[in-house]
C-alpha cells in the first residue's frame, strides 16, 4: 500500500491523497506536477521515473489514511 505522502519533497506544496497532481517514483518519493515537470520526470533522489500517483478516495482513505509526515522543505 502506498504511503501517500502529504507534500512535495521539493517545494512543500500540499498533495492530498484524494486529489490528483502528485507524482511518485518506485521508492515513493513524491513531487507536485510542476516540480516533476521541472525535474524532467526523473526523481532527484534515486534517478527513477516519476509517474502519476493514484488517488485514494472515500471509505478506503478513511480505513487507510495517508501519511501526515511531511518531507518537503521546512
Amino acid at each position: 500500500m502506498l504511503e501517500m505522502r502529504p507534500d512535495c519533497e521539493r517545494c512543500g506544496a500540499d498533495l492530498p491523497a484524494d486529489a490528483g497532481g502528485a507524482f511518485i517514483c518506485s521508492f515513493e518519493c513524491t513531487f507536485c506536477a510542476g516540480c516533476a515537470e521541472a525535474l524532467d520526470d526523473l526523481c532527484p533522489n534515486c534517478g527513477g521515473e516519476l509517474l502519476d500517483r493514484p488517488t485514494r478516495l472515500g471509505h478506503l482513505l478513511a480505513k487507510y489514511p495517508a501519511s501526515t509526515e511531511r518531507k518537503g522543505p521546512a
